[in-house]
């Protein structure tokens, strides 16, 4: 349900008829409706519209009655999952008071006047806005400060909005109030702002000029992608994205459509065989087309979900590491001993990245909200990186620009080598590439944003909740805080430890006498939990949003360790592996869409309770039943948390709605 008022104070152009005969806020108004809005309502003066929004109780899409847009503008406003309060912004010169934009990684970071921002303006505002629940306060505060009128105890912008247009006024002000707002550029379709009947002439001309349904197609697809993606799906997956549509298919469906590929093209490379290996290897292509147009057909349709963002997060994951496992039995049966190895390697190698990949995204959009911090370094080497990078991101198709996006070793380019490796060579082979491109990447990666994160400064880590994106269990929370010594060194240091009786492990498997070192288990795990001496200190280093990486890789490394130590079989080790990456992709999946903790996050132990279980199943020597066990409950655990955070809460959410409504009472937003 979305409210939307057309804000026709300060516009001559309102009233201006246009081709179809009714007036400009009419249209407007028209236009609204088709984009989704349930309610629209016309505000003469942003008294007026103060008053709507202190009595809404869903989204707000405001909307100066100047704007000439194709439907689907407005649409995309109104459907955007990049965040609750988004602003539409144009490449537009600025009008006579108009409010200019500053925004960096989608963010507006900066509003107002262009002498204000001091030539920094990067677009300038697009006369429409759609505002959050949560933000609605602030929306009714922004328009009584620009319209002059705040009530007593009511919050007030920062700054005097500028002279211009109220809908200006009225961004402005919310942007003073710092209120985050995204920015949600035109691309393909048409959006201008107009004053007079010439104007409308020509934005109304611009807008009869395309072809909306054909520039929405081609805005399902990424502005910018990585190359394989780009140049190898992308050219003709829109295509099947239409198809998909008319079909009925959703992005859903598709997405486990992708998935069944996966599993498919996985089991074909555990068979062996050239032929089963070059038709899995065509499936698993054909799985990350799907994987791309499940996201494009969101998009394009504009069904957006919490749902649907966190099941393409957790299924792209889950495909890639069951085809790992494929790779790993493939090449065990091959009758190459260590198949399995390999595979729980990449399995680790490659959730550490993502987790770095993870917390180095939070960094950099927290650093966006906060432009002052950037810049302090004083032109060292930090500044130096972070004015390469974006000179490379700004050159959009030059060589320099495809070499960064492809050295990281993106998902595309990994289902890439991946088919192509074992359709030639086989499951080793393949295995073999992806853990020396991952290893590269990982080098690359690590040390350039170490680099740029010390030169940033950004605390990032200390804005969220540490305690659950650590993954810190009960026994964390009880230890004593080693604050002399920072929780990144800690968390280093502790992974140490299981790094080292791996390397003893493995070397005395060799000789059959891994099991001879049970003994070195309980050091090992000492070791290990003296990162938990970190739980309760300030995560404010600039480098700390590192820390949740490497308790990730100091819990993986010492569950593979008791697991060779304890003669697990390699595929149980895999799989308990894999357990734990879904239970932090959960968290991750969480951060990135701004949800809350796991309903029964509680209930999976944290990295040192499940390591301390680990150990003493080893110590006693039942490694594998233990390991079988703990990671057949964290199992349970994970699809209970799944079915009450998706299925049983929101039915019961929905139920309370319900019946607040049926009683007469307000439904909440």
């Amino acid at each position: 349900m979305t409210l939307a008022i057309v804000l026709a104070a300060d516009a001559p152009a309102a009233s201006l008829p246009t081709r179809s005969g009714e007036s400009l806020a009419d249209r407007l108004a028209d236009q609204l409706r088709h984009a989704g809005a349930t309610e629209v309502r016309h505000a003469a003066d942003l008294a007026e519209l103060a008053a709507l929004v202190d009595s809404a109780a869903q989204p707000v899409l405001v909307t100066g009655a100047d704007l000439v847009a194709h439907t689907a503008v407005l649409r995309h406003l109104a459907t955007s999952p990049v965040g609750p309060t988004v602003a539409l912004v144009l490449t537009d010169p600025p009008g006579e008071g108009r409010t200019a934009v500053r925004e960096e990684r989608g963010q507006v970071v900066g509003a107002g006047s262009p002498e204000v921002l001091g030539g920094e303006a990067t677009g300038v505002f697009g006369g429409a806005l759609r505002v959050g629940v949560d933000d609605l306060p602030s929306l009714a505060a922004a328009a009584r400060a620009a319209a002059a009128v705040v009530p007593a105890g009511a919050p007030s912008a920062a700054a005097p909005p500028p002279a211009g247009p109220a809908v200006d006024r009225l961004f402005a002000g919310l942007a003073g109030l710092g209120v985050l707002t995204f920015a949600q550029r035109v691309r393909l379709l048409v959006a201008h702002r107009v004053g007079d009947p010439a104007g409308l002439a020509a934005a109304e001309a611009a807008v009869a000029a395309v072809d909306e349904d054909r520039a929405e197609l081609k805005l399902s697809v990424k502005e910018r992608d990585d190359f394989f993606t780009t140049f190898f799906v992308s050219t003709w997956s829109p295509y099947v994205t239409k198809a998909s549509a008319k079909l009925g298919l959703g992005p859903t469906a598709v997405t486990m459509i992708s998935v069944a590929f996966a599993v498919a093209a996985a089991v074909l490379f555990g068979t062996g065989g050239r032929v089963a290996l070059v038709a899995g290897a065509v499936l698993l292509y054909l799985g990350f087309v799907l994987d791309c147009v499940d996201g494009q057909l969101a998009r394009y349709t504009r069904h957006f979900s919490a749902w649907g963002g966190w099941l393409d997060t957790m299924a792209d994951r889950a495909k890639e590491y069951v085809v790992y496992a494929g790779l790993g039995y493939g090449a065990t049966q091959a009758g190459f001993r260590y198949g399995w190895a390999l595979a729980i390697a990449a399995i680790t190698l490659q959730t550490v990245r993502h987790m770095t990949d993870t917390w180095y995204g939070v960094l950099h959009d927290e650093a966006a909200r906060r432009p002052k911090a950037v810049g302090t370094g004083g032109g060292g080497i930090g500044d130096k990186l972070n004015a390469a990078s974006n000179r490379v991101q700004a050159d959009t198709g030059s060589v320099s620009y495809w070499l960064k996006r492809t050295v990281v070793f993106p998902i595309g380019e990994r289902w890439a080598l991946i088919a192509i490796t074992v359709a030639l060579f086989g499951p080793l082979v393949s295995l073999y590439a992806v853990l020396a491109w991952g290893v590269l990447a990982f080098a690359y990666t690590g040390g350039l944003r170490t680099l740029r994160a010390r030169w940033m400064r950004v605390p990032v880590l200390a804005t969220v909740d540490a305690t659950l994106h650590r993954d810190d269990g009960p026994l964390a929370r009880l230890l004593p805080v080693l604050r002399p010594v920072g929780p990144l060194t800690l968390a280093v240091g502790a992974a140490l430890g299981p790094a080292v009786l791996l390397v003893a492990a493995l070397v005395s498997r060799d000789g059959a006498g891994a099991p001879g070192l049970r003994w070195a288990v309980p050091v090992a795990l000492l070791v290990l939990l003296a990162a938990g001496l970190g739980a309760g200190a300030t995560h404010d280093g600039p480098l700390d949003w590192l820390v949740p990486a490497a308790l990730r890789a100091g819990e993986f490394l010492f569950a593979i360790a008791v697991g060779v130590v304890g003669d697990v079989p390699p595929w149980l080790i895999f799989g308990y592996v894999f357990v734990l990456t879904l239970h932090h992709y959960d968290l991750t999946a969480r951060l990135e869409k701004r949800q809350s903790a796991p309903p029964l996050h509680d209930a999976t132990l944290g990295w040192e309770g499940r390591s301390v279980l680990l150990a003493l199943a080893t110590i006693a020597g039942f490694a594998g039943i233990g390991m079988a066990t703990l990671g057949s409950y964290l199992l349970v655990v994970f699809v209970g948390s799944v079915v009450l955070a998706w299925v049983v809460l929101p039915a019961r959410a929905a139920r309370a709605s319900v019946g607040l409504v049926g009683a007469g009472g307000r439904s909440p937003g």
